[in-house]
């Protein structure tokens, strides 16, 4: 299956799928805008474990943020999953 390479994108350059009829689109904007959310968590993840966290000072404690990224890898994995079964290209 053929991915769409969304390295640079931001949340906002998801708007065109999520306001579009078509499910499959829509899906597609779900799908990227939690790969997104879920890079940038890890990246502070990363920053906070490597103790270069610059002016963010988190208010929950580590193993929250821990499950959340859990939480995150298995909803990208079920929204892959979905995605071979209903043929949408992501």
């Amino acid at each position: 299956m053929k991915t769409t390479d969304i390295t640079g994108m931001e949340l906002k350059d998801t708007i065109g799928f999520m306001t579009s009829p078509d499910y499959r689109e829509r899906f597609k904007a779900e799908y990227y805008q939690l790969v997104i959310r879920y890079r940038r968590l890890a990246a502070m993840l990363d920053a906070w474990d490597c103790g270069e966290l610059d002016d963010f000072i988190p208010v929950c404690p580590r193993s929250t943020y821990s499950i959340q990224i859990k939480a995150m890898t298995d909803y990208i994995a079920v929204l892959e999953a979905r995605a071979i079964m209903e043929g949408i290209e992501l």
